[in-house]
């Protein structure tokens, strides 16, 4: 009788019950947030503007579809991301000067941020702004909130070339 009991026992303390499973940790990043850093890292070098949309508006998120002009592809098994970045340059600033800047500023946030490797920075210069147009555009974005990085020149006023 007591070897039935015993057994009925260790049955109930069987110790594989007490294992748990390897806690897995996993976090995702929309895309949105690797758009808001080069954003903000955009913001700080002089002479350059995004393609379209409006810088203060993407700030702000009031923008639905993200941000145009900076696309980010994760790669999740190499924790990496890729990013392209399209701009408008101010004429008289080196572009090849330039590039480096937005590439370095970028990547520097964006590890610091997300822990994430920047695999890869593509800038993309769409079109060059004029020092009229540039002069244009700080007068006007005088009257009203910059929506510009750096110079204060107006985005919106950038695809009229």
């Amino acid at each position: 009788m007591k070897n039935t009991k015993d057994k009925i026992h260790r049955s109930k303390l069987d110790t594989k019950e007490f294992e748990l499973p390897e806690t897995i940790f996993s976090r995702d990043l929309e895309n949105r947030v690797f758009q808001s850093i080069a954003l903000q890292s955009l913001s700080e070098i002089d002479g350059i503007s995004l393609v379209e949309g409006n810088f203060i508006d993407h700030l702000l998120g009031r923008s639905s579809e993200g941000v145009k002009g900076i696309y980010a592809q994760q790669d999740e098994k190499n924790h990496s991301v890729d990013l392209t970045i399209e701009v408008n340059i101010l004429f008289g600033f080196s572009i090849p000067a330039k590039a480096e800047e937005i590439q370095t500023k970028t990547v520097e946030e964006i590890t610091k941020i997300t822990g994430l490797h920047v695999s890869s920075i593509h800038v993309v210069f769409k079109n060059v702004i004029s020092p009229e147009h540039a002069d244009k555009m700080s007068q006007i974005s005088t009257q009203g909130p910059p929506t510009l990085m750096g110079s204060n020149l107006g985005e919106e006023y950038c695809d009229e070339f």
